[in-house]
């Protein structure tokens, strides 16, 4: 009776939900797996033992830097010999790397763990004028001020991004754990912030049922998003920690599957999935911890979160915020896409080269934004892209409010102008307009008010720099080739053997298969750049400065497009401080820079569009 007993013990549950199905693996489905694997390697996914070898021999010695460091600010202190013998201190990793699923040239996540007497001014000044010594260590910079604040360094030639977390304990051991609640009472928010990371992927880890099946699926996943250009969380679709919960949810749902399975099943979830119901991987604990948690039954504001991912570690917060109408209209069409190529793959019909292939975003829209950002020195166009990529889903948010706009898509490559510029691409869909015969349309402002954040912005943080500009300009499809090569835009897609034989030949102008932009662990997945095309966009150039020796205040442009259909008036207007009135600018509390120093560059974009039946 005990041996039937236990032969009729249900499998382990895992979810808030119980597993849809728990069909063991067929032979068939290891077959497909492998086909999968093989399908991703030639995109760098997989990472070679001597390249693993070098980031565990990495983290080794800066484990044992931080623990010396660590005692030698306790001797400081004035500790006693046998408390700073046994006072500890650890390297914590995260993200993709804790994960499993990093790839060549990826940076590593990486926490530093201390004792209660140890300060963040101390890592923030001795531990970085100690690591400035170091002849191992390159490229540091300390970003003190962030949101969580990170230490980052080249170490032996790996990339790691270090935060920072003072916990209340005498001595941090060897064996600690950071899943426990308990470990985050009594600390500050920026510890708790820089706690998250580690906590979040550990539970994810531990709500697996198979973590190997997991992780390849996971790589599957990422490789897909980003070569379908939907993997940003900073652009409004999702980063490498959303991707890891929904494939988790996936494998919870059906807990003994195979990678193949599981990426043909991750499909039919989440293009059947009800948004905005919220994915969960485990019921939301309250530790009475007093930290604010995703909850829209007490938040309002959480009500309208349009595609909610939640954390499964306390404090649960949703990890996809900048999710927007559009960036989910976009990734509910690739999740039937994907479910589409995945069931032609499992009947034989397709390889899973197929599910890899980019989408021609240069031919799916017949308008386009293209947003410019420059600066005069490559140093100030290293910190002003990064200033404007950040607000990018600020003008998205504007355009899809605007009443003729059905959809805006940001492609979320960016792409080299001359000279310290810098170019990003968004399609527009306009709303057909019924029984008329023409819609005169007006993006100025929202435009206009996207310029004024970032200015506003780089001012309150003194970043605003002479040279440093931003321009939105309205072109068709048929005017892309001005901005981009030829490649991008023509209308036959390249096959992935093309994409990879162009790989193999080593060129700077790769499409996408540069190892540290398809995997890299940061979720801004800034694109691989292209070389600028010789031909000149017909546009008023932003970055001349024969437009500011005018001796008008301001400059004014414009270009007309006709066609049977359509005609497009442009306005693109250039002038000096004068601006809007402060109660028609977003948060006017904060100023705008008023420095005669500054160039300001204002967009006015004007649309009519005549539909002739």
């Amino acid at each position: 009776m005990s041996i039937l007993s236990g032969l009729r013990q249900p499998q382990k549950h895992y979810g808030i939900t119980s597993a849809i199905s728990l069909a063991p693996p067929r032979e068939i489905d290891h077959q497909y797996t492998n086909k999968l694997c093989d399908a991703m390697k030639p995109f760098g996914v997989f990472e070679d033992e001597e390249e693993l070898n070098h980031r565990l021999a990495v983290l080794g010695k800066l484990n044992n830097f931080v623990k010396e460091w660590i005692a030698e600010i306790s001797e400081l202190k004035n500790l006693p010999p046998s408390a700073i013998s046994c006072v500890g201190g650890k390297i914590f990793t995260f993200g993709s790397y804790r994960l499993g699923v990093h790839t060549k040239g990826a940076d590593i996540d990486a926490l530093c763990v201390a004792p209660r007497h140890v300060e963040r001014s101390d890592f923030f000044q001795s531990f970085f004028e100690k690591f400035k010594q170091h002849e191992e260590i390159k490229d540091l910079r300390a970003v003190e001020d962030a949101f969580v604040p990170v230490i980052k360094f080249k170490f032996d030639g790996i990339e790691i991004d270090l935060l920072f977390a003072r916990l209340a304990l005498q001595s941090i051991p060897d064996n600690l754990d950071l899943r426990g609640d308990s470990i985050l009472r009594n600390l500050d928010i920026r510890c708790i912030r820089s706690l998250n990371g580690c906590r979040v992927t550990d539970e994810i880890l531990y709500l697996v049922p198979n973590k190997e099946n997991f992780r390849l699926t996971l790589r599957a996943i990422k490789l897909w998003a980003k070569r379908r250009g939907i993997y940003s969380n900073m652009l409004g679709f999702l980063g490498g920690v959303s991707w890891a919960m929904l494939v988790a949810r996936t494998c919870q749902l059906y807990p003994n599957a195979v990678a193949a399975t599981l990426v043909h099943k991750f499909f039919l979830v989440f293009s059947k999935w009800e948004w905005p119901n919220p994915v969960l991987l485990k019921q939301p604990e309250d530790s009475n911890l007093n930290l604010p948690v995703w909850d829209p039954r007490v938040n309002p504001s959480d009500r309208y979160h349009l595609m909610p991912i939640i954390t499964p570690a306390y404090p649960q917060q949703n990890s996809t915020y900048n999710v927007s109408t559009s960036t989910r209209t976009i990734m509910s069409e690739e999740f039937k896409y994907g479910l589409s190529v995945t069931d032609e793959i499992l009947q034989g019909k397709a390889e899973w080269s197929k599910l890899f292939e980019p989408p021609n975003f240069f031919q799916k829209y017949k308008h386009y934004i293209v947003l410019t950002a420059s600066a005069s020195t490559e140093e100030n166009h290293l910190e002003w892209i990064g200033l404007v990529e950040s607000k990018i889903r600020v003008l998205v948010g504007n355009l899809e409010r605007n009443e003729y706009i059905t959809l805006a898509h940001v492609n979320p490559q960016s792409f080299p102008g001359n000279d310290f510029v810098s170019m990003w691409f968004i399609g527009i869909i306009f709303k057909k307009v019924e029984n008329a015969e023409s819609v005169n349309i007006d993006l100025t402002y929202d435009i206009q008010s996207f310029t004024d954040t970032v200015y506003r912005q780089a001012n309150n943080i003194n970043m605003l720099k002479d040279g440093m500009k931003i321009e939105a300009t309205h072109v068709k499809k048929k005017q892309l080739h001005q901005y981009l090569p030829p490649e991008l835009v023509q209308k036959k897609k390249r096959s992935i053997a093309e994409l990879n034989r162009s790989s193999n030949g080593g060129s700077s102008k790769r499409i996408s298969l540069d190892s540290s932009h398809l995997d890299s662990s940061r979720d801004t997945d800034s694109g691989t750049p292209f070389t600028s095309p010789a031909s000149k966009p017909s546009k008023p150039t932003s970055d001349t400065e024969d437009r500011y020796d005018a001796p008008l205040d301001f400059y004014s442009y414009s270009m007309i497009f006709n066609k049977a259909s359509e005609c497009v008036v442009i306005h693109n207007v250039c002038f000096l401080p004068q601006r809007l009135p402060s109660m028609e600018l977003p948060d006017a509390s904060s100023p705008l820079p008023a420095s005669n120093s500054c160039r300001v560059v204002k967009n006015s974009i004007k649309l009519a569009l005549n539909r002739h039946k």
